[in-house]
């Protein structure tokens, strides 16, 4: 198989607005994802944010697993804070979009919001913490850090 029949098998890493601040992941609602009436089951919104932030990272060409191997680190949620309006459903299409809005020494803060054409059906607010691989805190490598600090300038605060 080419590498070009390859990416177009690949699922899609979503997308970076043109502003380059927030990346919008895809998703469809899938019969798994659901309870006995049809809608999504809250912990599924938490599954659907881990895959925007894993694509997201992928997208800027950073895999988790590669930097685990090569770099000794990866990234864990700290905290996680989820306020959950409006239900989805069975075959919805959903976006999960995704901000930076702070970026520390070893951690970093996220905005994310599930969305149905333009309705925030749940927000998060993260923080994330880089670790190395006996889950100590240690500092978000700088080819990472570089990915990151275009966007906090776009859309949010940078402080050390």
């Amino acid at each position: 198989m080419t590498m070009a029949e390859l990416v177009a098998e690949a699922p899609s890493s979503g997308r970076f607005e043109p502003s380059g601040g927030v990346h919008v992941f895809p998703i469809r609602v899938y019969y798994e994802d659901t309870d006995a009436l049809g809608i999504v089951y809250y912990v599924n919104y938490l599954k659907f944010a881990e895959r925007a932030r894993t694509e997201m990272l992928r997208l800027q060409g950073h895999d988790q697993h590669d930097l685990l191997a090569e770099q000794g680190i990866g990234f864990t949620v700290r905290r996680c804070e989820v306020d959950y309006r409006a239900p989805a459903r069975l075959d919805d299409v959903l976006s999960v979009h995704t901000s930076l809005a702070e970026l520390r020494g070893a951690s970093l803060s996220l905005n994310q919001s599930v969305m149905r054409n333009g309705v925030t059906l749940a927000q998060l607010s993260l923080k994330i913490a880089c670790i190395d691989t006996a889950g100590r805190a240690v500092r978000v490598p700088d080819p990472i850090r570089a990915l990151f600090e275009p966007q906090i300038a776009n859309h949010g605060n940078n402080s050390e």
